[in-house]
C-alpha cells in the first residue's frame, strides 16, 4: 500500500537534492558582522570616549579617578600587567597592533588616545 503511494509522493515533493541556488541561499542569511570604517571619520573626541569606555571595563579602574590625564599606575592604581591588558584592549577596540616597544611607552590615558589618533589604521570605527 505504501509502495504504491511512493511515486505520487515523490512527484509532489521538491527534489531532495538541493539546487545550487538553494545552497547559495542558505549562506545569505543575515548574520551579525562587525565592520570598520576609515580612520578619517573618527574625531579625537570619539577616540577619547572609546578609550575611556575601554578603561571603565577594568575592575581595578576607579571611574572617579579616570580622566584623560590619568596615569595607569599612579592615578588608576594599575600594575604593569594591568597596563599591558589595557593596551591590548585598546588594540582590540580600534583594530590596531601596537609594537611592544611603543606599548611600553604608553603609561597614561592621553598617550593611548594620542597613539590611536596618530596611527594610520587606527581609529577604526565599528558600525555595529
Amino acid at each position: 500500500m505504501f509502495r504504491a503511494a511512493l511515486p505520487a509522493l515523490r512527484s509532489a515533493l521538491p527534489s531532495a537534492r538541493p539546487s545550487a541556488f538553494a545552497a547559495a541561499a542558505r549562506f545569505q542569511q543575515p548574520i551579525a558582522v562587525r565592520t570598520y570604517a576609515a580612520a578619517a571619520g573618527l574625531s579625537r573626541s570619539d577616540i577619547e570616549s572609546r578609550v575611556m569606555e575601554v578603561m571603565k571595563t577594568f575592575e581595578k579602574v576607579d571611574g572617579g579617578k579616570l580622566s584623560a590625564s590619568a596615569t595607569f599606575t599612579s592615578d588608576l592604581g594599575l600594575d604593569s600587567l594591568d597596563a599591558v591588558e589595557v593596551v591590548m584592549a585598546i588594540e582590540e577596540e580600534f583594530g590596531i597592533e601596537i609594537p611592544d616597544a611603543e606599548a611600553d611607552e604608553i603609561t597614561t590615558v592621553k598617550q593611548a588616545i594620542d597613539y590611536v589618533e596618530k596611527t594610520p589604521e587606527g581609529g577604526l570605527s565599528p558600525s555595529s
